[in-house]
Order: C-alpha cells, then structure tokens, then sequence
C-alpha cells in the first residue's frame, strides 16, 4: 500500500510541476515536489542511496533535456534562468522520478530489458502528456517521441540498475551510527 502512495504522490507532483511550468507558474510545481522528496526521504531506509540516485538523475537529466532543447526536439514552455539549458521544472521532475526508482520501481531492478521497454514507452508518454497540458511543443512529434524512445529506453535500465548497485552496496556496508 505505501508503493501505491508513493506512486499516487508522484503523479500529483507531476502534475503540479507540468501544470505550473505550463502556466508561468514554476514555484507551485517545484514546492510541490520539493514536499514529496523531503516526506520521501525522511521516511526512507536508504537516505543515502536516494540522494545519490537523485544526484545521479540531476545530472543525467540535465544533459538529456538540454540536449533535446537545443537539437530543436523540444520547446518548453517555461524556460529556465540560463537560456539553452534544461529548466528547473524539468530537473525537479527528473529528481522526483529518481524518488520512485527504489520504490514502486525498484520491481524494475536486475531486468534491464523491462526496464528499457518501460523506458521506451512511458518516457515518451509523459512528455507527450506534458506537452498536450501546454508545458512545451515538439516541433516534429514523430521524431521527438522515437528520440524520447530511444533515449528513455536507455536511461531507464540505467537509473534502475544504479539504484540496484547502489543498493546492494549499501546493504553490504557495515552499520553506521547516525550522529546528532
């Protein structure tokens, strides 16, 4: 039942940032998400695990969305402070769905070809549904999902194997004592 929650949470999130970032109203979204990462975290087994992966996806995100904005794939509608480069909205969407890897998605872990399949189809999926609530324009649809496919086919297995890694090293650590 919390996996269920914890899915339900993100999508209420999702939709706050999408729905903020469609109508110049980035602050809602990303408090919204910046919630549900602080509730997640502080219920979180694995603090450290969650923070790396969360890093992990900033970074990776950063580099995927700046990439498809500046090939001319995708137009956002509420850009960032730094022109060319992928806004907040959308890193706080990549940090939200690193939230869920370990959780509703942590099925996803040791099956990289289900997690690519996954990628390839729900990416996609959500950037188009982003763009139908007017968060941003894909100049050439078509070609701007196969991208999306392609990429997200990709970064999924990547991000769920990670949080595997991560995991089973964590797990094999030796125990450590929180300090005030």
């Amino acid at each position: 039942m919390v996996l269920v929650g914890q899915f339900l949470v993100f999508q209420i999130a999702w939709f706050a940032c999408v729905l903020g970032a469609a109508n110049g109203q980035v602050g809602w979204g990303l408090l919204a998400v910046g919630v549900v990462l602080v509730l997640q975290l502080s219920v979180s087994a694995g603090r450290r695990v969650d923070l790396a992966l969360i890093a992990g996806a900033l970074v990776l995100g950063l580099v995927w969305d700046t990439f498809l904005l500046r090939s001319g794939w995708l137009v956002y509608a509420s850009p960032g402070p730094v022109e060319g480069w992928a806004p907040v909205w959308i890193l706080a969407l990549w940090a939200l769905f690193a939230s869920i890897v370990r959780g509703p998605l942590a099925w996803l872990h040791g099956r990289p070809w289900l997690a690519a399949l996954l990628g390839a189809i729900s990416g996609p999926a959500s950037y188009l549904g982003a763009v139908r609530l007017g968060a941003g324009v894909f100049p050439d649809t078509i070609q701007a999902l196969a991208v999306l496919a392609v990429g997200w086919a990709v970064m999924t297995p990547l991000l769920t194997e990670a949080a595997r890694g991560l995991t089973v090293q964590d797990d094999a650590a030796p125990a450590r004592h929180d300090r005030p």
